[in-house]
């Protein structure tokens, strides 16, 4: 295992190098400078969480690019971002790849994905006081609902096309849909169902009975649109650490 991963590492290097500077390849970047730099938002526990006291991540997002960038050889640079400017910040070479992202037909218009490597549900939550009211989709999508979403997240347009008749209310990053919940100013959230499971150990709220998800939501690192010699390093990098079983690893460590 250990010389096929070097062999697929140094494989793929050197095509990197043989695709030449002139085309702006992510990978010779990185390369060159010695530095990875992954858009993260730190707002999505368990994936990715920021510390403000000391400034640090942690989550699944993080160590799965602490090895990328380990394997690379190179440092990792975790650069604040949030949703609604996620996209955005690869398409204007602000990182070089973001961290789990939900893959999406809007998303893909302007950028790249790599391989998934994780998938999610997704389910509407409400407060367990106020739990009794909602039973099944329909006892959301009315008027007098009020769901409550977070603006350039692909929950917003989930939320829009779930609950057309409901009133919607959309919030700015670093304000979160599950927040406004909480505090009363909301009736239901949507989330995924690994957000979910932390949110309901922390906080006072649970899912709505009867609703399951339409289906299962891949997850994967956004990137740059054109730079196929980046993609495919990190695609072909995705199958070798599924081979050795790290993100298997990954993700009994954080619980998912």
């Amino acid at each position: 295992m250990t010389f096929w991963k070097v062999g697929i590492t140094a494989a793929l290097v050197s095509l990197g190098a043989a695709f030449g500077a002139s085309a702006q390849s992510a990978l010779n970047e990185i390369l060159d400078s010695g530095t990875l730099k992954v858009g993260t938002t730190g707002d999505w526990n368990p994936m990715t969480l920021k510390d403000p006291a000391t400034n640090s991540y942690k989550g699944y997002d993080i160590d799965i690019m602490t090895e990328l960038a380990n394997d690379l050889g190179v440092e990792v640079e975790f650069v604040p971002t949030d949703w609604k400017t996620l996209v955005n910040g690869v398409v204007a070479g602000k990182y070089h790849l973001t961290g789990s992202a939900s893959i999406s037909a809007a998303r893909m218009k302007v950028a790249g994905f790599s391989d998934s490597y994780i998938a999610v549900e997704i389910m509407p939550f409400t407060t367990k006081d106020k739990a009794e009211r909602f039973d099944g989709t329909d006892s959301i999508n009315k008027a007098e609902v009020k769901v409550a979403t977070t603006l350039g997240t692909s929950f917003e347009k989930m939320v829009r096309d779930w609950y057309p008749n409901a009133d919607i209310k959309v919030v700015e990053a670093p304000a979160r849909g599950y927040q406004e919940v909480i505090a009363g100013r909301a009736d239901v959230f949507i989330t995924s169902n690994i957000e979910g499971s932390t949110l309901e150990a922390k906080f006072p709220v649970t899912r709505v009975k009867n609703v399951t998800s339409p289906s299962s939501t891949p997850i994967a690192m956004i990137m740059p649109q054109g730079d196929q010699i980046w993609i495919n390093y990190v695609n072909n990098w995705i199958e070798l650490k599924k081979g050795e079983g790290f993100f298997e690893a990954t993700r009994e460590k954080w619980g998912l």
